[in-house]
């Protein structure tokens, strides 16, 4: 079986994401609240509940295939602070380097490591702090790629994402996993001009990394929403009428466009502020803006079902959230509405983590294994 540990856990979601081929060796979160879901969905037997600095090597089980870590992403966000890696939550990312140090030390470092980000970490102080994450991964014998992958793909939610993904120097990586130079669809503009500002001895330990297009289709917003929501209840008429009103022309345009499309159509309204108004923006492609953790209410998105003259609104209930990032209804869910829309907008998108799974960790794996059996014999 495949093995894995799981840093900055939260809820589990890349365990999910790689599924019950997999199997948790240590799982780690500072989060009491989250931890509490991941206990109630994964168990608790490798859970360690605290500040990764304090973790130490030999709390961390055995040497697993892949090491996965979605750091915090607060001080790297475009809408964030901008002290980058040198931030209290997103400097926590060097906890987790040192403990691969001291893995690495005792001659079990994770054969792959994955590291989960927002799409500002790739231009975070111009570029030095992904500078500093290659270089990082490259001193503990790793080579290296990113890649945006957006959620789109795979749910009907607007999330790119910064994956990197490293792989012990040592191993061969099938030339079907990767490319000669940049995919696009993979490796945008921002990544190719972070690649081309590495100093030589680090693109040398590039890797551009070329998974295949998802095979599925992801859907639309109508089709995941639930009709008798859980945990939220709907607005009154003149809750409404109020955001109605703090529509622009051109917002208020796309509701009379869907009032006559003459079948139920449901979207989804940010509250933000334009030339010191609060607006209200409302987008009817069937796919639902990037989840966010509510630290205000304008974070938290509303949803707006419209039905010939008939028009509703309410939040984005914690199970449509879930939905949103690709969780089962299984998943057992916080019940206060706050805990389980954090435990969402904080987390990676399930299908991602499957993709690449799937197209990249699984086959690096069977490539390993098979060279392990070569020598044997």
């Amino acid at each position: 079986m495949n093995t894995f540990y799981e840093f900055f856990a939260g809820g589990g979601m890349a365990h999910a994401g790689l599924g019950e081929e997999w199997k948790c060796l240590f799982a780690n979160d500072f989060c009491e609240k989250k931890a509490a879901s991941y206990r109630k969905n994964w168990g608790d037997d490798h859970l360690v509940v605290g500040d990764i600095a304090k973790v130490k090597a030999n709390q961390v089980e055995g040497q697993a295939d892949l090491a996965w870590a979605s750091f915090p992403c607060q001080d790297l966000s475009l809408a964030g602070n901008g002290v980058g890696l040198d931030g209290d939550r997103s400097g926590t990312f060097w906890a987790f380097h040192k403990l691969m140090k001291q893995l690495d030390k005792d001659g079990r470092k994770p054969h792959m490591i994955a590291l989960e980000n927002v799409y500002g970490a790739v231009t975070s102080h111009g570029g030095k702090d992904f500078e500093a994450i290659i270089k990082s991964l490259v001193s503990v014998g790793y080579r290296a790629g990113g890649m945006i992958i957006d959620a789109v793909h795979f749910v009907p939610q607007s999330r790119p994402r910064l994956f990197i993904v490293a792989v012990d120097a040592k191993l061969t990586v099938p030339s079907e996993l990767c490319a000669e130079t940049a995919t696009p669809a993979w490796q945008p503009a921002a990544i190719v001009k972070a690649y081309n500002r590495l100093p030589k001895k680090l693109k040398d330990q590039w890797i551009w990394w070329a998974p295949p297009a998802p095979d599925t289709t992801p859907g639309t917003l109508d089709q995941l929403i639930e009709h008798e929501p859980q945990g939220v209840t709907w607005h009154t008429p003149e809750e409404t009428a109020k955001l109605l009103e703090m529509m622009s022309e051109v917002n208020a345009q796309k509701v009379e466009l869907a009032k006559q499309a003459g079948r139920l159509k449901v979207g989804t309204i940010y509250r933000r502020t334009r030339e010191g108004r609060q607006r209200a923006e409302v987008r009817f492609d069937g796919i639902s803006g990037c989840l966010r953790t509510p630290s205000g209410g304008s974070s938290r998105q509303t949803i707006i079902v419209v039905e010939g003259e008939k028009v509703r609104s309410r939040l984005l209930s914690p199970r449509e959230a879930a939905r949103l990032m690709g969780l089962s209804d299984n998943y057992v869910l916080p019940e206060r509405y706050n805990d389980a829309y954090h435990l969402a907008g904080d987390g990676v998108a399930v299908p991602v983590v499957a993709h690449l799974a799937r197209h990249i960790f699984e086959p690096l794996i069977e490539s390993y294994r098979r060279l392990q059996l070569v020598k044997v014999a």
